[in-house]
């Protein structure tokens, strides 16, 4: 959408500059107005450093977005949850709200994995609805292939999944938040972090095996 009369805001890219219709980069304020945040408690060097420094003279709190050719604006969420895809900017949730309307997909998480060919690569972990597979069966590579494409067909080529893994529960804390941290480790092949805060902790070692016995995608 576009922004209520009294608030001034853009979509600038690395540099600060305003971005053409149709590109993506990151949400920013320029003019000050009522509801902004003003500073933090007890520390207003804190509030200038992490609100004020990354672009010269205007707010910004950390959100990606992107300009559609009507000029309206599109919020893709934090930036740690926006890919950069050969130069596309892709939201996570964007790609997971794909997957999850896919009939047999119950749930996804999605994360940017280093690539040496994109920059980033999507990776998806997903869990299926019961009815998704017959009892006995196994998962094979025409339902990953189907999942790829229905993401393709929702969103573009460009956000098509490197590499979907089938879980069967994906590493939550007890409040209910996915920690896409950890399957950012996974998916880099890095040693998984601290997972003590997850409601299981088993569920880690179950998606890591499950990675090694994974293929992307050719």
């Amino acid at each position: 959408m576009k922004t209520i009369p009294g608030v001034e805001a853009l979509v600038v890219d690395d540099a600060g500059n305003a971005v053409k219709p149709g590109s993506g980069g990151y949400l920013v304020l320029t003019e000050p107005w009522p509801s902004m945040l003003r500073t933090i408690w007890g520390d207003d060097q804190r509030y200038k450093d992490t609100y004020w420094s990354r672009f010269d003279g205007v707010y910004f709190a950390g959100d990606g977005a992107k300009l559609d050719e009507d000029g309206d604006i599109w919020l893709l969420g934090r930036v740690d949850d926006v890919m950069n895809v050969s130069g596309h900017r892709l939201s996570t949730t964007e790609i997971e709200s794909a997957l999850v309307s896919h009939p047999k997909v119950a749930e996804a998480a999605v994360v940017g994995a280093n690539d040496a060919d994109t920059g980033q690569a999507v990776n998806a972990f997903v869990i299926l609805r019961e009815s998704a597979i017959g009892e006995g069966q196994t998962v094979g590579e025409e339902l990953i292939a189907e999942l790829r494409n229905h993401v393709s067909k929702e969103i573009g080529p460009i956000a098509k999944p490197k590499s979907i893994l089938v879980v069967s529960e994906l590493p939550k804390t007890r409040s209910g938040k996915i920690m896409r941290r950890l399957l950012r480790d996974v998916a880099e092949k890095r040693d998984v972090g601290d997972v003590t805060t997850l409601a299981d902790s088993a569920v880690m070692e179950q998606i890591k095996a499950g990675m090694a016995t994974g293929k992307d995608e050719e």
